[in-house]
């Protein structure tokens, strides 16, 4: 299933809140608290935005006691990265096969 995987890493940065809470987890580890501090919504819908981000491999947490510590997950942006750099590397032959053409074209008209 890695097309849906796949789909589920896109849906989770689709979000902006999302994407900063994965800005935040960059630096390191943080509790649900100290994600949820920079945001302006309440503790549940922070924690909803979490088990998005979770359940496409992005974020792993743990709890200890009381409190509930979130993890990156590096593998989950890996695989988005992985594609992105496939994409980028399709796109990049064609332009430069695009511009070939073009500098052939202006050759003949000189």
């Amino acid at each position: 299933m890695p097309n849906q995987s796949m789909d589920q890493v896109f849906k989770a940065l689709s979000d902006g809140t999302r994407r900063e809470m994965i800005e935040r987890l960059t630096r390191g580890p943080a509790s649900v608290g100290e994600l949820a501090q920079p945001l302006s919504m309440s503790l549940p819908a922070v924690m909803q935005h979490l088990q998005v981000l979770e359940a496409a491999g992005l974020v792993r947490s743990e709890k200890a006691g009381r409190v509930r510590t979130c993890h990156l997950e590096p593998a989950g942006l890996r695989m988005a990265e992985d594609w992105l750099g496939g994409q980028r590397t399709g796109w990049e032959h064609r332009l430069d096969r695009l511009g070939g053409v073009l500098d052939s074209d202006e050759g003949k008209r000189s």
